[in-house]
């Protein structure tokens, strides 16, 4: 009886945590407070090992930025401009004070991106291809956090292979990752979870921009 009780008691904190994870909602007075304008897109920190990751990711975040009411600095004129200043990598680029990064390019705030998942994977009888980043959004002047999120996507988010054989899934599979990798099908995955990730229509999500009609109504 008392490990019945137990049971029941570690079931229900179980629940009570399930139950606040699933409404969580971000607090957003830092970044009402802030209320910035424009946002600087720092190139991504790659975490994988896709060389072209970071070019794939990066050439995906100005227009839901730019939809969700924001200007965004166009990102070959930031790649140029650091170049221009010695910086060659994503992760030089991280390293940058931001007092530096605000004389140098004058944005309201910083978005800094991490890639943690970017290409195709072949399992014998599956070929996924997966895309997941996360990003920061802070103060250029002061250096706080307004904002924080993650996305991914996926080619199996859609499959169904109930009604496959294995001789059908084994060759379905290879026929995918060829087609994948030789029309770079990845881009696809890529613009799909950067968008996820910084389009402001959802819970949780980036706000809406001053250039959006829909600002301020959160």
């Amino acid at each position: 009886m008392v490990k019945m009780i137990k049971l029941i008691g570690i079931l229900s904190m179980l629940f009570l945590i399930t139950a606040c994870g699933s409404n969580y909602h971000y607090d957003y007075t830092a970044f009402k407070n802030s209320n910035p304008k424009s946002i600087l897109v720092l190139p991504p920190i790659n975490n994988t090992v896709e060389v072209d990751a970071i070019n794939g990711v990066y050439s995906f975040v100005t227009r839901p930025l730019a939809e969700s009411g924001y200007y965004v600095l166009p990102v070959t004129l930031v790649n140029e401009i650091l170049k221009q200043n010695g910086i060659t990598t994503s992760e030089d680029a991280r390293e940058i004070s931001l007092p530096k990064l605000h004389q140098i390019f004058n944005a309201d705030a910083i978005l800094y991106i991490t890639i943690d998942d970017y290409g195709t994977s072949y399992k014998v009888i599956s070929s996924d291809t997966n895309v997941a980043v996360s990003a920061i959004l802070v103060d250029a002047k002061t250096g706080q956090e307004l904002w924080r999120g993650s996305a991914s996507a996926s080619s199996s988010e859609n499959s169904n292979n109930d009604n496959y054989n294995l001789i059908s899934m084994v060759i379905t599979a290879a026929v995918k990752q060829v087609i994948t990798t030789s029309t770079d099908g990845v881009l696809t995955y890529a613009d799909t979870a950067t968008y996820r990730l910084l389009n402001a229509n959802g819970e949780n999500k980036i706000l809406y921009g001053p250039r959006s009609s829909h600002y301020r109504r959160l």
